[in-house]
């Protein structure tokens, strides 16, 4: 049997490794060697990036404060001054300068600063920072200012986002700057996200065994892709992509994930038609045992074959997803090797992502006494033919984004009805 994927990465990066832990570049998870395989597969060299907006009070914001606050996280944490590259053919971090930019952003004539944000973002250079900051003046209220805080997605994950937020506004807070870290404290970061990573990989291996291989092998024979490449269609509307949320009443305890599963299943058989297994992938996972809760990008792609061949009991698809997350550590580009050797036609893209998210454990930006506003916004790129995010809370928010390059309006429209009318309020909770 061939070596896992993973593990002839850990032999090529040992080699690298020079035994000087301030110069050797740092290895990279299963996750990120897919955010960096599918730039280097971009056309147009573009990495995904992870945004979050605030709104703030118009002069409330202490810019050289702010950058000082972003530097000592920065200084902190390795991966949010680390920038990849490829060293003998093995994709690594190599650490470097602080350096945390602050942007002003001016919207030309007729933009607003949602406007002008959009379109600085969609501008973003891959070589640079994975932090950087703007701020934009005209918010979508007149007195707001917006702030945009904006990581690589090579550099954070779901979990990563949360913590960002809270020691940005405390270091804001106790007006803490790059040089308020101790050299001890900086190596003492370093090596925790390095054996981090090196934890995450020996628990990436040991998943990629010929049995979790063969099952998702199995799992993954009928899947392939159905959504077109993008740019199959031409874009007439103003922005790249279109839009639609709702909020639907939830049970206390949220609406089980294998029904939101079932409910992109429905959104995918609006899309693409019956006797289809367009392939939907979403994240999980977490750090590995033992490891600290450094900030980086841990969590592996899962892929749902969302079989639409039929109306599918929830007891079923819950069943599945259960067998599935025991195989969740298999990093994605195992699986899809996995699946093309067992005789899929899937090339590894995505027909749709889904994200959840608990608005009970968001943090708010507090920068000062000012609490900021986390607003959207919409409009930009998205990776996938069609992303569903959904909010747990009081109710249940749901959001679907889709590439207006690929997808048109009406039928994306009708897939995100179809969605939701697959979510009943009085779901049972499994």
């Amino acid at each position: 049997m061939l070596p896992s994927i993973t593990g002839q990465y850990l032999a090529r990066y040992q080699r690298l490794d020079t035994g000087d832990p301030a110069a050797a570049p740092l290895p990279v998870t299963g996750a990120q060697r897919r955010f960096l395989l599918v730039r280097s597969l971009d056309p147009a060299g573009r990495a995904d990036i992870v945004p979050m907006f605030f709104a703030f009070p118009r002069g409330t914001v202490e810019a050289a404060r702010l950058r000082a606050a972003a530097g000592h996280l920065a200084a902190r944490h390795p991966v949010l001054r680390s920038q990849a590259r490829v060293v003998r053919g093995t994709p690594v971090l190599r650490p470097g300068p602080v350096d945390v930019p602050l942007e002003h952003v001016t919207p030309a004539p007729g933009e607003d600063a949602e406007d002008a944000l959009r379109r600085t973002l969609a501008g973003w250079v891959t070589e640079g920072p994975p932090l950087r900051l703007f701020l934009a003046q005209g918010g979508p209220r007149a007195e707001e200012e917006l702030l945009a805080v904006v990581l690589d997605h090579t550099a954070c994950d779901g979990q990563s986002l949360a913590r960002i937020v809270e020691e940005l506004g405390a270091a804001y807070r106790d007006r803490l700057g790059p040089d308020d870290l101790s050299p001890a404290q900086a190596a003492a970061e370093l090596a925790a996200y390095k054996d981090a990573v090196l934890g995450q990989l020996d628990a990436e291996d040991r998943a990629a065994s010929p049995r979790a291989l063969a099952y998702w092998g199995e799992r993954l024979r009928t899947a392939r892709e159905q959504a077109p490449l993008p740019g199959t269609r031409a874009v007439t509307a103003e922005l790249p992509t279109g839009a639609a949320e709702s909020r639907l009443p939830s049970p206390p305890t949220g609406v089980p994930f294998p029904a939101l599963l079932d409910a992109c299943r429905a959104a995918a058989a609006t899309l693409f038609g019956a006797g289809q297994v367009p392939p939907i992938g979403y994240p999980w996972g977490g750090r590995p045992a033992g490891a600290e809760p450094v900030i980086g990008c841990f969590l592996n792609t899962v892929v749902f074959p969302a079989d639409t061949h039929g109306t599918q009991a929830p007891e079923v698809t819950a069943t599945q997803w259960w067998d599935d997350l025991d195989r969740a550590d298999t990093p994605f580009d195992e699986v899809v090797r996995a699946a093309r050797a067992g005789g899929s036609a899937w090339s590894g893209r995505l027909d749709g992502l889904l994200t959840v998210d608990d608005s009970r454990h968001r943090i708010p930006l507090r920068l000062g006494a000012t609490v900021g506003r986390e607003v959207h916004i919409d409009g930009r790129q998205v990776r996938a033919p069609f992303a569903v995010s959904a909010t747990q809370g009081p109710e249940l928010h749901l959001r679907m984004v889709w590439d207006r390059s690929i997808l048109d309006d009406e039928s994306a429209s009708d897939a995100f009805r179809a969605l939701c009318a697959a979510l009943p309020a009085d779901a049972p909770v499994h």
